[in-house]
């Protein structure tokens, strides 16, 4: 912004500055760089999710979900069933207010398919502190590969504002040997 007009009237019919110009040919250069470093990275990166993605029914998603959690369960905490699936089998999370349903126990270095939907609202999955970030939607069927390189309890997180209790949005998988 200037603080007094330009002398002529037609200012843009005016010769750029050297200085100007070389900070547009860096500016461009840069977003050059920028924008095939991007693609180079979806190769390179080895840490893109899978796109595969399906339309549901949130209703039968639910079910699915809990015939699941009925079929692997191995305990429960706080009301949540604990479940155990074998290694490579489809796994099942179901986000809804406000809980990521239910807490998952997987071996390590050990496929899996993890399927994800919302029975409501749009949520956020996060699983930290690994940096794995998806938006859930209702009525589609997100799937990722996931195999756990290391042991330990993960924590999932909405991060999609989905109403009041937000911030008490939480998840587990449990990671085991």
């Amino acid at each position: 912004m200037a603080i007094t007009p330009p002398q002529n009237r037609i200012w843009w019919n005016e010769p750029i500055h050297k200085i100007e110009l070389s900070w547009i040919v860096i500016a461009f250069l840069w977003g050059l760089f920028m924008f095939f470093f991007m693609i180079a990275w979806h190769f390179i990166g080895e840490q893109n999710l899978s796109t595969e993605t399906y339309r549901i029914n949130p209703d039968k998603y639910v079910e699915k979900v809990e015939a699941f959690a009925e079929q692997w369960q191995v305990g429960e905490e706080e009301g949540v069933p604990v479940v155990r699936p074998p290694a490579g089998e489809d796994v099942f999370l179901l986000a809804r207010l406000w809980e990521w349903w239910p807490i998952l126990e997987l071996k390590k270095d050990q496929s899996y398919r993890i399927h994800m939907s919302s029975a409501d609202w749009q949520h956020g999955f996060s699983l930290q502190p690994t940096n794995i970030n998806i938006q859930v939607h209702p009525g589609y069927e997100h799937v990722i590969n996931l195999t756990p390189t290391e042991s330990g309890e993960f924590s999932i997180v909405c991060n999609e504002y989905c109403g009041i209790g937000h911030h008490q949005m939480t998840g587990r998988i449990r990671v085991t040997e």
